[in-house]
This record gives C-alpha cells, structure tokens and sequence, in this order.
C-alpha cells in the first residue's frame, strides 16, 4: 500500500484514490505517495463538462497541496459523456444498466482533467478527450456484466482495462486516457515542471 496517511518527503503526491491510477503512474516508473483529497465533485450549474473536470482536477490538486509544502501534487478527474449527459459512478445496478444501454451502439467522449500544482498554486491544468465507441450490447450481456463487481467504481460503468473492453469496438485518442490519467500528458507535465521522477524510490 502507498503512504496515504502520511505526507513524507518524496518526489510527488497523487491526490487520487483510484487504483487505475495508481496503476498508470506506476507502470510508468514514477514514484509517488498517495493522499486522497476528499474534496466532493459537485458540478455548477451551467459548467459545461470540460470545465467541470478541469475545476475538479485543480480543486483537488490545491486542497492536497495546501498541506503538502513544497512537495508537487498531481489530481484528476474522470468524466464520461453520452448524448450530452455525464455519466458518473453508479448509484446502484439499475443505474449502471441504464447508462451501459445508452452507450451501447454509439460514440461517446471520455474527459479526463489533469492538475499539477506545488506549494498550493497550479503550475499545470489540462483536459484530454478521447472517443469510445462501443458495439451493440444484449441485455444478457450486460446483466452479466452488472452481475460484476467491475461497474460499480467506474464512470459510465465500465472499465477499458477490465472485461468492460469486450464492449469496446474503437477507441479514438489515448486509452490510458480513458482508463483515468492521460500518462504521456502527465509525464510532459512533470518534465515542463522539473519533477524529476527518475531519481526518487518508490515508497510501499
């Protein structure tokens, strides 16, 4: 487990409890500790779904680094959108079939907003979109998937990594994206930023 209870001194926080996450950065060589920021996503009214990732990203990203020094902190947020609607995490499994029976058949884009800040301001925040296009679903299909643990954590209800990517039949843009963090985004951010990922240990 990373250190999500304790800042220590290390080469960058991930203000982000996804797992998917923690996976991508991991897998890319950068060593991190974990403090989840807490902070609720309620969207504005009006927020068009861009800005609202990107307002969610720096808000988390700001409340971790107000307690961390000068050590820099990555946050981000997921959302998926479909006929103009954000689809979120499930409330139950009923919601989760109802947004898997809107995405089949048809194209819909992934946003994923990204901030780096350091010493509670914001050095970097940007939004990436990819486009997903998923096949035609029977309702056996989707009630085994439902019958899952898979959709109940995921925007939209379904994960590219898992058995949600057998629904997939395109994806247009990053799929690291899709999976919760842009990872050659970040990593050019942490570069720009003089985040040197290279030299820290991974702390377990």
């Amino acid at each position: 487990m990373y250190g999500s209870k304790a800042m220590r001194s290390s080469t960058l926080i991930l203000a982000s409890g996804s797992p998917r996450r923690r996976d991508l950065l991991a897998a890319a060589g950068v060593a991190f500790d974990v403090v989840e920021s807490g902070v609720e996503e309620i969207r504005r009214d009006d927020e068009s779904p861009h800005a609202f990732a990107l307002r969610m990203a720096r808000e988390k990203a700001l409340h971790v680094s107000a307690r961390a020094a000068e050590t820099p902190v990555l946050a981000a947020d997921t959302l998926v959108v479909c006929g103009g609607e954000i689809l979120g995490k499930p409330v139950d499994s009923e919601d989760a079939g109802r947004m898997l029976r809107k995405l089949s058949g048809v194209t819909h884009t992934v946003i994923t907003a990204f901030a780096l800040a350091r010493g509670a301001a914001i050095l970097e925040n940007i939004a990436v979109e990819s486009r997903v296009t998923f096949r035609e679903l029977s309702q056996a299909e989707i009630n085994a998937y439902l019958a899952t643990a898979e959709p109940y954590d995921k925007a939209g209800s379904y994960g590219i990594q898992d058995a949600g990517a057998a629904f997939i039949a395109q994806v247009e843009g990053s799929r690291d994206n899709v999976m919760g963090l842009p990872v050659r985004e970040v990593l050019d951010a942490l570069a720009r930023n003089g985040v040197d990922i290279a030299r820290c240990d991974m702390k377990k």
